[in-house]
């Protein structure tokens, strides 16, 4: 991943920037995964160029779970239904 591009994840497929300690992307996690959503987790505290793009759409706040969609929008802290709404597109 370079600093200035985010990769986009495939059809039906979201990527999750997260950290191990984020008890709102476990549960995220959690769902997806009840629910049969495939995603690619990035853990930003391993990955610079993954928290500098994280802050950059958060107002300069490294906040996680943030996601992109195949769309290549992003969306911090979505519900299991936004998510779905939004693959859905």
């Amino acid at each position: 991943m370079s600093e200035s591009t985010t990769p986009v994840p495939e059809n039906g497929t979201l990527l999750m920037y997260s950290t191990t300690w984020c008890g709102y992307c476990r549960r995220l996690r959690t769902q997806l995964d009840s629910e049969g959503i495939g995603y690619t987790v990035v853990d930003i505290e391993q990955h610079p160029a993954a928290a500098a793009y994280v802050e950059q759409v958060n107002g300069g706040n490294q906040t996680v779970p943030t996601v992109v969609y195949p769309d290549g929008s992003a969306a911090t802290n979505p519900s299991l239904a936004q998510v779905k709404q939004a693959l859905a597109a």
